[in-house]
């Protein structure tokens, strides 16, 4: 191995461009997603269970926390829905360039941003 070839040790100043950034996100958006649907699937089972247990469930779901955990859910499904479209198109060959790519994922960002809002309105 070349011992000589540049280190930098400071991960703060490292500076990624911003396809990378939402890649990143679009794997983390996964994670989330990964984890939710376990509660999904809880909360599916509860309302199907008896009427009791889906009043209960209206009852939680009516709560500010349950709100908020379900817009996550909502938002983290909408941003990984919007990323995997661009990379739809990217395989098909569209916004492959450096440039598109930048304006590709400027265009994700503020997609998801507007449905993530639209999303919260609709929860709340």
């Amino acid at each position: 191995m070349n011992s000589k070839r540049p280190v930098n040790l400071d991960i703060t100043t490292i500076k990624l461009p911003l396809p990378a950034y939402t890649s990143i996100l679009h794997r983390l958006s996964g994670i989330l997603l990964f984890a939710g649907v376990g509660l999904l699937i809880y909360a599916l089972e509860l309302s199907l269970a008896s009427e009791e247990s889906f009043a209960d469930l209206q009852i939680v779901m009516s709560s500010g926390l349950a709100k908020f955990i379900l817009w996550v859910l909502l938002s983290g499904l909408i941003y990984h829905f919007v990323a995997g479209v661009k990379h739809l198109l990217m395989d098909a060959g569209i916004g492959e360039e450096l440039e598109s790519g930048r304006i590709g994922s400027i265009a994700t960002i503020v997609v998801s941003a507007v449905l993530i809002v639209l999303a919260g309105v609709w929860v709340w």
